[in-house]
């Protein structure tokens, strides 16, 4: 048995899908992937903008790269109850029901890279860190296809996959692309609630709720407010309408937690931060970190429980971040609460201040 082949196996005894693919992406890949961040579209994440070329050539910093293994796992469980108690009305996008995917798939990509040395090859895990297109080598793998949605299909799983990639030295032919499933369906652009979705795959980052609740730091445009419905952390809207979706076949990799599936929202404010960071250690939530989540919170309130909204406004009003008062603030507007309002754009400034006078005229 060739090494590649041993590898491939202990990936999938270890419940990973694996797909082969080779170490050269296609021209159009990067041109498209440069041509979308000179429109924007890559919103306020000026990360991915870093070293484009390095990102779709690993070779530039692995001479050795001659092919990769693309590890999918299947993460699409059944929604869980919701837990008892508190204020659990946001919802969260099926990816971060589980505890952070990068954190038990990283060791899983250690035990492979250890396999490798031992088999005399070099090998490389990534899993969604450092300039490496997932996504693009699972598109060059052939075991799938990028969806409208612009997430990676397969018929097999639908989208709903953690995907990570092991570069090897040992060499992977070039596979026939996948055929296009998605077909003349149009149901991910039709329900994207913001319009993020464009031809051809292509996701503007500028209007996706996945952006604006997860990767955005600041104060999420008023205009945002009302598409982003009770979205509290992430959007799944574009695949929970797939129908490769509906008729997956394969088993998620763990089951999900009620507690990060359906978040206590009066448990992010009156609270530190360290003592968010306690509380949801080693889940997705600590990438927006509770300011953010908190900010989230108060959106969804808005949208779908005013009178819960009034309850918590006092606690969100004295909260420590300027940002989680300013958003309270223009919550408070979009419920008629204009002496509220008033009174808390006084302890604002800058920006902050701002945004709040400009809630008043537009919720007023």
């Amino acid at each position: 048995m060739e090494a590649l082949e041993v590898l491939t196996h202990a990936a999938r005894r270890r419940g990973f899908l694996v797909y082969p693919a080779p170490p050269r992406l296609p021209e159009s890949q990067r041109t498209g992937f440069e041509d979308w961040l000179a429109a924007g579209m890559h919103a306020g994440m000026d990360y991915l903008a870093r070293n484009p070329a390095e990102r779709y050539d690993p070779r530039r910093r692995f001479p050795w790269f001659e092919g990769a293994l693309v590890l999918a796992a299947p993460y699409a469980a059944e929604e869980p109850p919701r837990p008892t108690g508190g204020l659990r009305l946001g919802r969260v996008a099926r990816y971060a029901w589980v505890r952070d995917y990068h954190l038990w798939i990283a060791p899983v990509l250690e035990e492979l890279e250890g396999i490798c040395q031992k088999l005399g090859g070099r090998c490389k895990g990534y899993v969604d860190y450092g300039p490496l297109p997932e996504r693009a080598f699972a598109v060059a793998s052939g075991g799938g296809w990028l969806g409208r949605n612009g997430l990676w299909l397969t018929q097999q799983a639908g989208s709903y996959q953690y995907l990570a990639v092991l570069l090897t030295s040992w060499p992977v032919e070039p596979a026939a692309p996948h055929p296009n499933r998605c077909g003349s369906c149009n149901a991910c652009a039709a329900n994207c609630p913001t319009g993020a979705i464009l031809a051809g795959g292509v996701v503007d980052a500028r209007r996706c709720l996945g952006y604006w609740t997860i990767e955005h730091r600041g104060l999420t445009p008023l205009e945002i407010w009302r598409s982003q419905g009770n979205w509290l952390f992430g959007c799944d809207d574009c695949q929970t309408v797939c129908p490769w979706n509906r008729r997956r076949k394969v088993e998620p990799f763990l089951e999900p937690d009620p507690e990060l599936a359906w978040p206590d929202l009066e448990g992010l404010f009156g609270v530190s931060n360290r003592a968010f960071a306690r509380r949801y250690a080693g889940s997705a939530f600590l990438r927006s970190g509770r300011v953010g989540l908190a900010r989230n919170a108060l959106i969804v309130l808005s949208n779908q429980d005013p009178e819960s909204l009034k309850r918590i406004l006092p606690l969100a009003l004295a909260d420590p971040s300027s940002k989680v008062r300013a958003t309270a603030a223009a919550a408070a507007a979009s419920i008629g609460l204009f002496d509220a309002v008033r009174k808390t754009s006084g302890g604002l400034e800058g920006a902050e201040k701002d945004y709040v006078e400009k809630s008043l005229l537009f919720f007023g």
